[in-house]
């Protein structure tokens, strides 16, 4: 059979521990049978960023202005343990963070919903989408340990070198202060990023921050959504038959366990953050999330939502089995894949993703699947499949 050819590159981000191999075990087994396989490589492991000074970061997220689709192996960000553990120059900072800063956009995270993987909140019954802000705040914060006694303030100085002050707090002993910031521009980009994906498919947009507690920083946000869904959007959700709300985060945590789901929870940064890992691990596990970072600017960069599965890998290491599952992972390079596909009008590019897609889910629902799923189906007597079996599973099907 003759490969499918690539007209254009799509960015290949390598990552790290066990999601590096699994990264391998799926090129080699679902798609370089099939494609010819054209990406500009970027090895984002963090003994190379290291080595770097993390300059292949920042390169590996230039190149997707470029050529606008990427996918991403999921990476470490490295803790004090790490630095040790990697002989690590400096504490590097997050790569997700530093890509979603450059590329900015927002990040939509869905479960992959298939027969046998039960939610575990009960009245689910259609997927939730959490649709996260990728710019700023605590992942582009700046931290200072305070010794002792003193006083910490933010300050502010304009260009013409007028101030203003606001007091953090007095210390009488040691302790930790954190700096974060965002910038309108990019409140507004996500806001739109947001309404118009509600658009596109057809769900309720909700909003949720703590603007009760964070008059200034987080009642900006609530501000700009509702500036913008009143002045652009409102009479489009109309005519859709879909509505935007805003709620308090605590409340939209309420909602969301009596809902039954079908809708877009529109998070900041953070919050994003954890409850994607909460609605994907109640809708089976972590592993069977998809993520993408879409900005504004028509770019496009596919991920797992979850981390590189250190425990696993500590386990291949030594040579031990693993059964780690590899689907978010899959659908990472069916997404960017597809979405290559959409922009060169490459018919059997899309046609193979979806394929890759199915045969996937196909191969769970027949009862063939790695240990996380096995826990949890509903299907009777699954057969538990290791880390490459399962793969080579999907490989039969495809």
């Amino acid at each position: 059979m003759e490969k499918i050819k690539m007209a254009t590159p799509i960015v290949e981000m390598d990552g790290d521990e066990m999601t590096r191999i699994l990264w391998k075990m799926i090129k080699d087994y679902l798609l370089d049978p099939y494609i010819e396989l054209n990406t500009e490589y970027y090895d984002l492991g963090l003994k190379h960023r290291n080595e770097t000074n993390d300059q292949v970061t920042v390169d590996s997220a230039n190149a997707v202005k470029k050529y606008k689709v990427a996918v991403k192996c999921a990476t470490i960000t490295p803790n004090a343990a790490r630095v040790e553990e990697y002989d690590l120059k400096e504490m590097w900072k997050s790569p997700n963070g530093t890509i979603r800063a450059i590329l900015d956009g927002t990040v939509f995270r869905a479960p992959i919903v298939v027969k046998g993987i039960e939610p575990c909140v009960k009245n689910w019954k259609k997927p939730i989408t959490i649709a996260r802000h990728a710019y700023g705040d605590v992942y582009k914060g700046s931290e200072m340990k305070i010794p002792g006694a003193g006083k910490v303030e933010l300050v502010y100085t304009a260009e013409d070198g007028t101030q203003m002050k606001e007091l953090v707090h007095n210390f009488t002993g040691a302790g930790i202060v954190q700096g974060m910031h965002n910038v309108n521009a990019s409140i507004e980009s996500f806001a739109r990023s947001c309404f118009s994906y509600a658009l596109d498919t057809k769900q309720n947009l909700w909003f949720a921050t703590k603007d009760t507690i964070s008059k200034k920083y987080d009642h900006t946000f609530k501000d700009v959504f509702q500036e913008i869904y009143d002045a652009e959007y409102e009479e489009k959700f109309k005519v859709a038959g879909i509505e935007y709300f805003y709620t308090l985060i605590d409340d939209a945590v309420a909602r969301v366990m009596k809902s039954e789901g079908g809708f877009i929870w529109a998070c900041k940064n953070y919050d994003g953050d954890v409850m994607s890992d909460m609605v994907s691990s109640a809708f089976g596990s972590l592993a069977m999330m998809t993520s993408v970072l879409v900005s504004p600017e028509g770019y496009y960069e596919y991920e797992a939502a979850h981390g590189t599965v250190q425990r696993h890998y500590y386990k291949h290491l030594k040579g031990e089995e693993t059964s780690t599952n590899s689907v978010a992972t899959i659908f990472a390079w069916s997404g960017a894949l597809r979405k290559r596909g959409e922009l060169d009008e490459n018919k059997e590019l899309m046609e193979f993703a979806d394929k890759l897609e199915q045969s996937t889910i196909r191969t769970i629902e027949e009862g063939y699947m790695t240990k996380d799923l096995a826990v949890i189906t509903t299907i009777e007597n699954p057969t538990v499949l290791n880390s490459e079996e399962f793969i080579k599973a999907i490989a039969e099907r495809l």
